[in-house]
């Protein structure tokens, strides 16, 4: 019996561990999400609900609107935010490879500006 309830306090550990990490790491995401969204105020907005209910910000990126959902607790880091109407969503899964290619697309632009600026020494 002493050797279950050690092997249950153990996996109780582990999982409160996993839960910390894992609000870390949202709370993480959220600061990140409300600084892009600074970042790019023309294209920031939130959206009243999504299907679960909670609020919805939107950015765009290049050509395309990306979206994520928020938790309600988060919507304080929002507050520069505007709210709109919402907008048709994408699948989450084109979301990551247009920002890994926004990105790329950002990265090229920025070492081409560096070489121009290297070329003209004013």
């Amino acid at each position: 019996m002493d050797t279950c309830r050690q092997e249950r306090d153990r996996w109780r550990h582990n999982a409160d561990s996993y839960e910390q990490e894992l609000t870390g790491v949202r709370l993480e995401r959220a600061h990140l999400l409300a600084w892009l969204a600074a970042l790019h105020p023309s294209s920031a907005v939130l959206t009243e609900r999504d299907a679960d209910g909670g609020p919805v910000l939107s950015l765009r990126a290049g050509e395309h609107t990306l979206f994520w959902s928020l938790a309600p607790a988060e919507l304080p880091l929002f507050a520069h935010v505007p709210y709109a109407a919402p907008a048709p969503r994408e699948e989450a899964h084109d979301r990551a490879a247009r920002i890994r290619e926004h990105t790329r697309l950002l990265a090229v632009e920025d070492m081409l500006t560096c070489a121009e600026r290297q070329q003209h020494p004013y």
